[in-house]
């Protein structure tokens, strides 16, 4: 009788890669949700939901991300400051023009993992944004993914 089993890999077994995106004129919700995937690990056939086996990314030009259609004036970020009325507004525009570009995608990405739990707040920290051309980790040997050449809708023009 043959049995099919399934290998469910341990952290120690886990071998990380280093990748570095450019953000240049990206649509944002196409680079968060592969962002999102290669963090969680789901591009390799050993994936396994309970263990952190994802990549760490790095992002570069950040601040020059695009939003499709009127997202970048319509779409509205709500928060609470915790107090009674409390509920303060923005739009990607005024994120992207204001002190931290990079928090948009930053909340893109968080957004598409797992709610409020160790591995996603795990996960998280392999995630580098930098709103400049430049980041500060070669020493990582990091290799470039080309992801506007992915497909034709992930890139439009500014």
């Amino acid at each position: 009788m043959l049995k099919s089993t399934t290998v469910a890999l341990k952290p120690a077994d886990v071998d990380k890669k280093w990748i570095v995106i450019d953000a240049e004129g990206v649509v944002v919700g196409r680079l968060a949700t592969f962002i999102a995937n290669r963090l969680r690990g789901k591009h390799l056939p050993t994936y396994t939901p309970h263990v952190d086996l994802g990549d760490h990314v790095i992002v570069v030009n950040a601040d020059k991300v695009v939003f499709t259609g009127k997202k970048l004036t319509d779409k509205i970020y709500y928060r609470h400051t915790g107090h009674p009325g409390g509920i303060k507004s923005t739009t990607p525009q005024k994120v992207l023009n204001g002190r931290f570009p990079e928090r948009v995608l930053e909340k893109a990405v968080e957004r598409m993992l797992p709610k409020e739990s160790p591995l996603a707040r795990l996960q998280m920290t392999h995630l580098r944004i930098f709103a400049g051309a430049t980041h500060t980790h070669e020493a990582q040997q990091p290799e470039i993914v080309d992801f506007k050449s992915m497909s034709a809708k992930n890139f439009r023009s500014i």
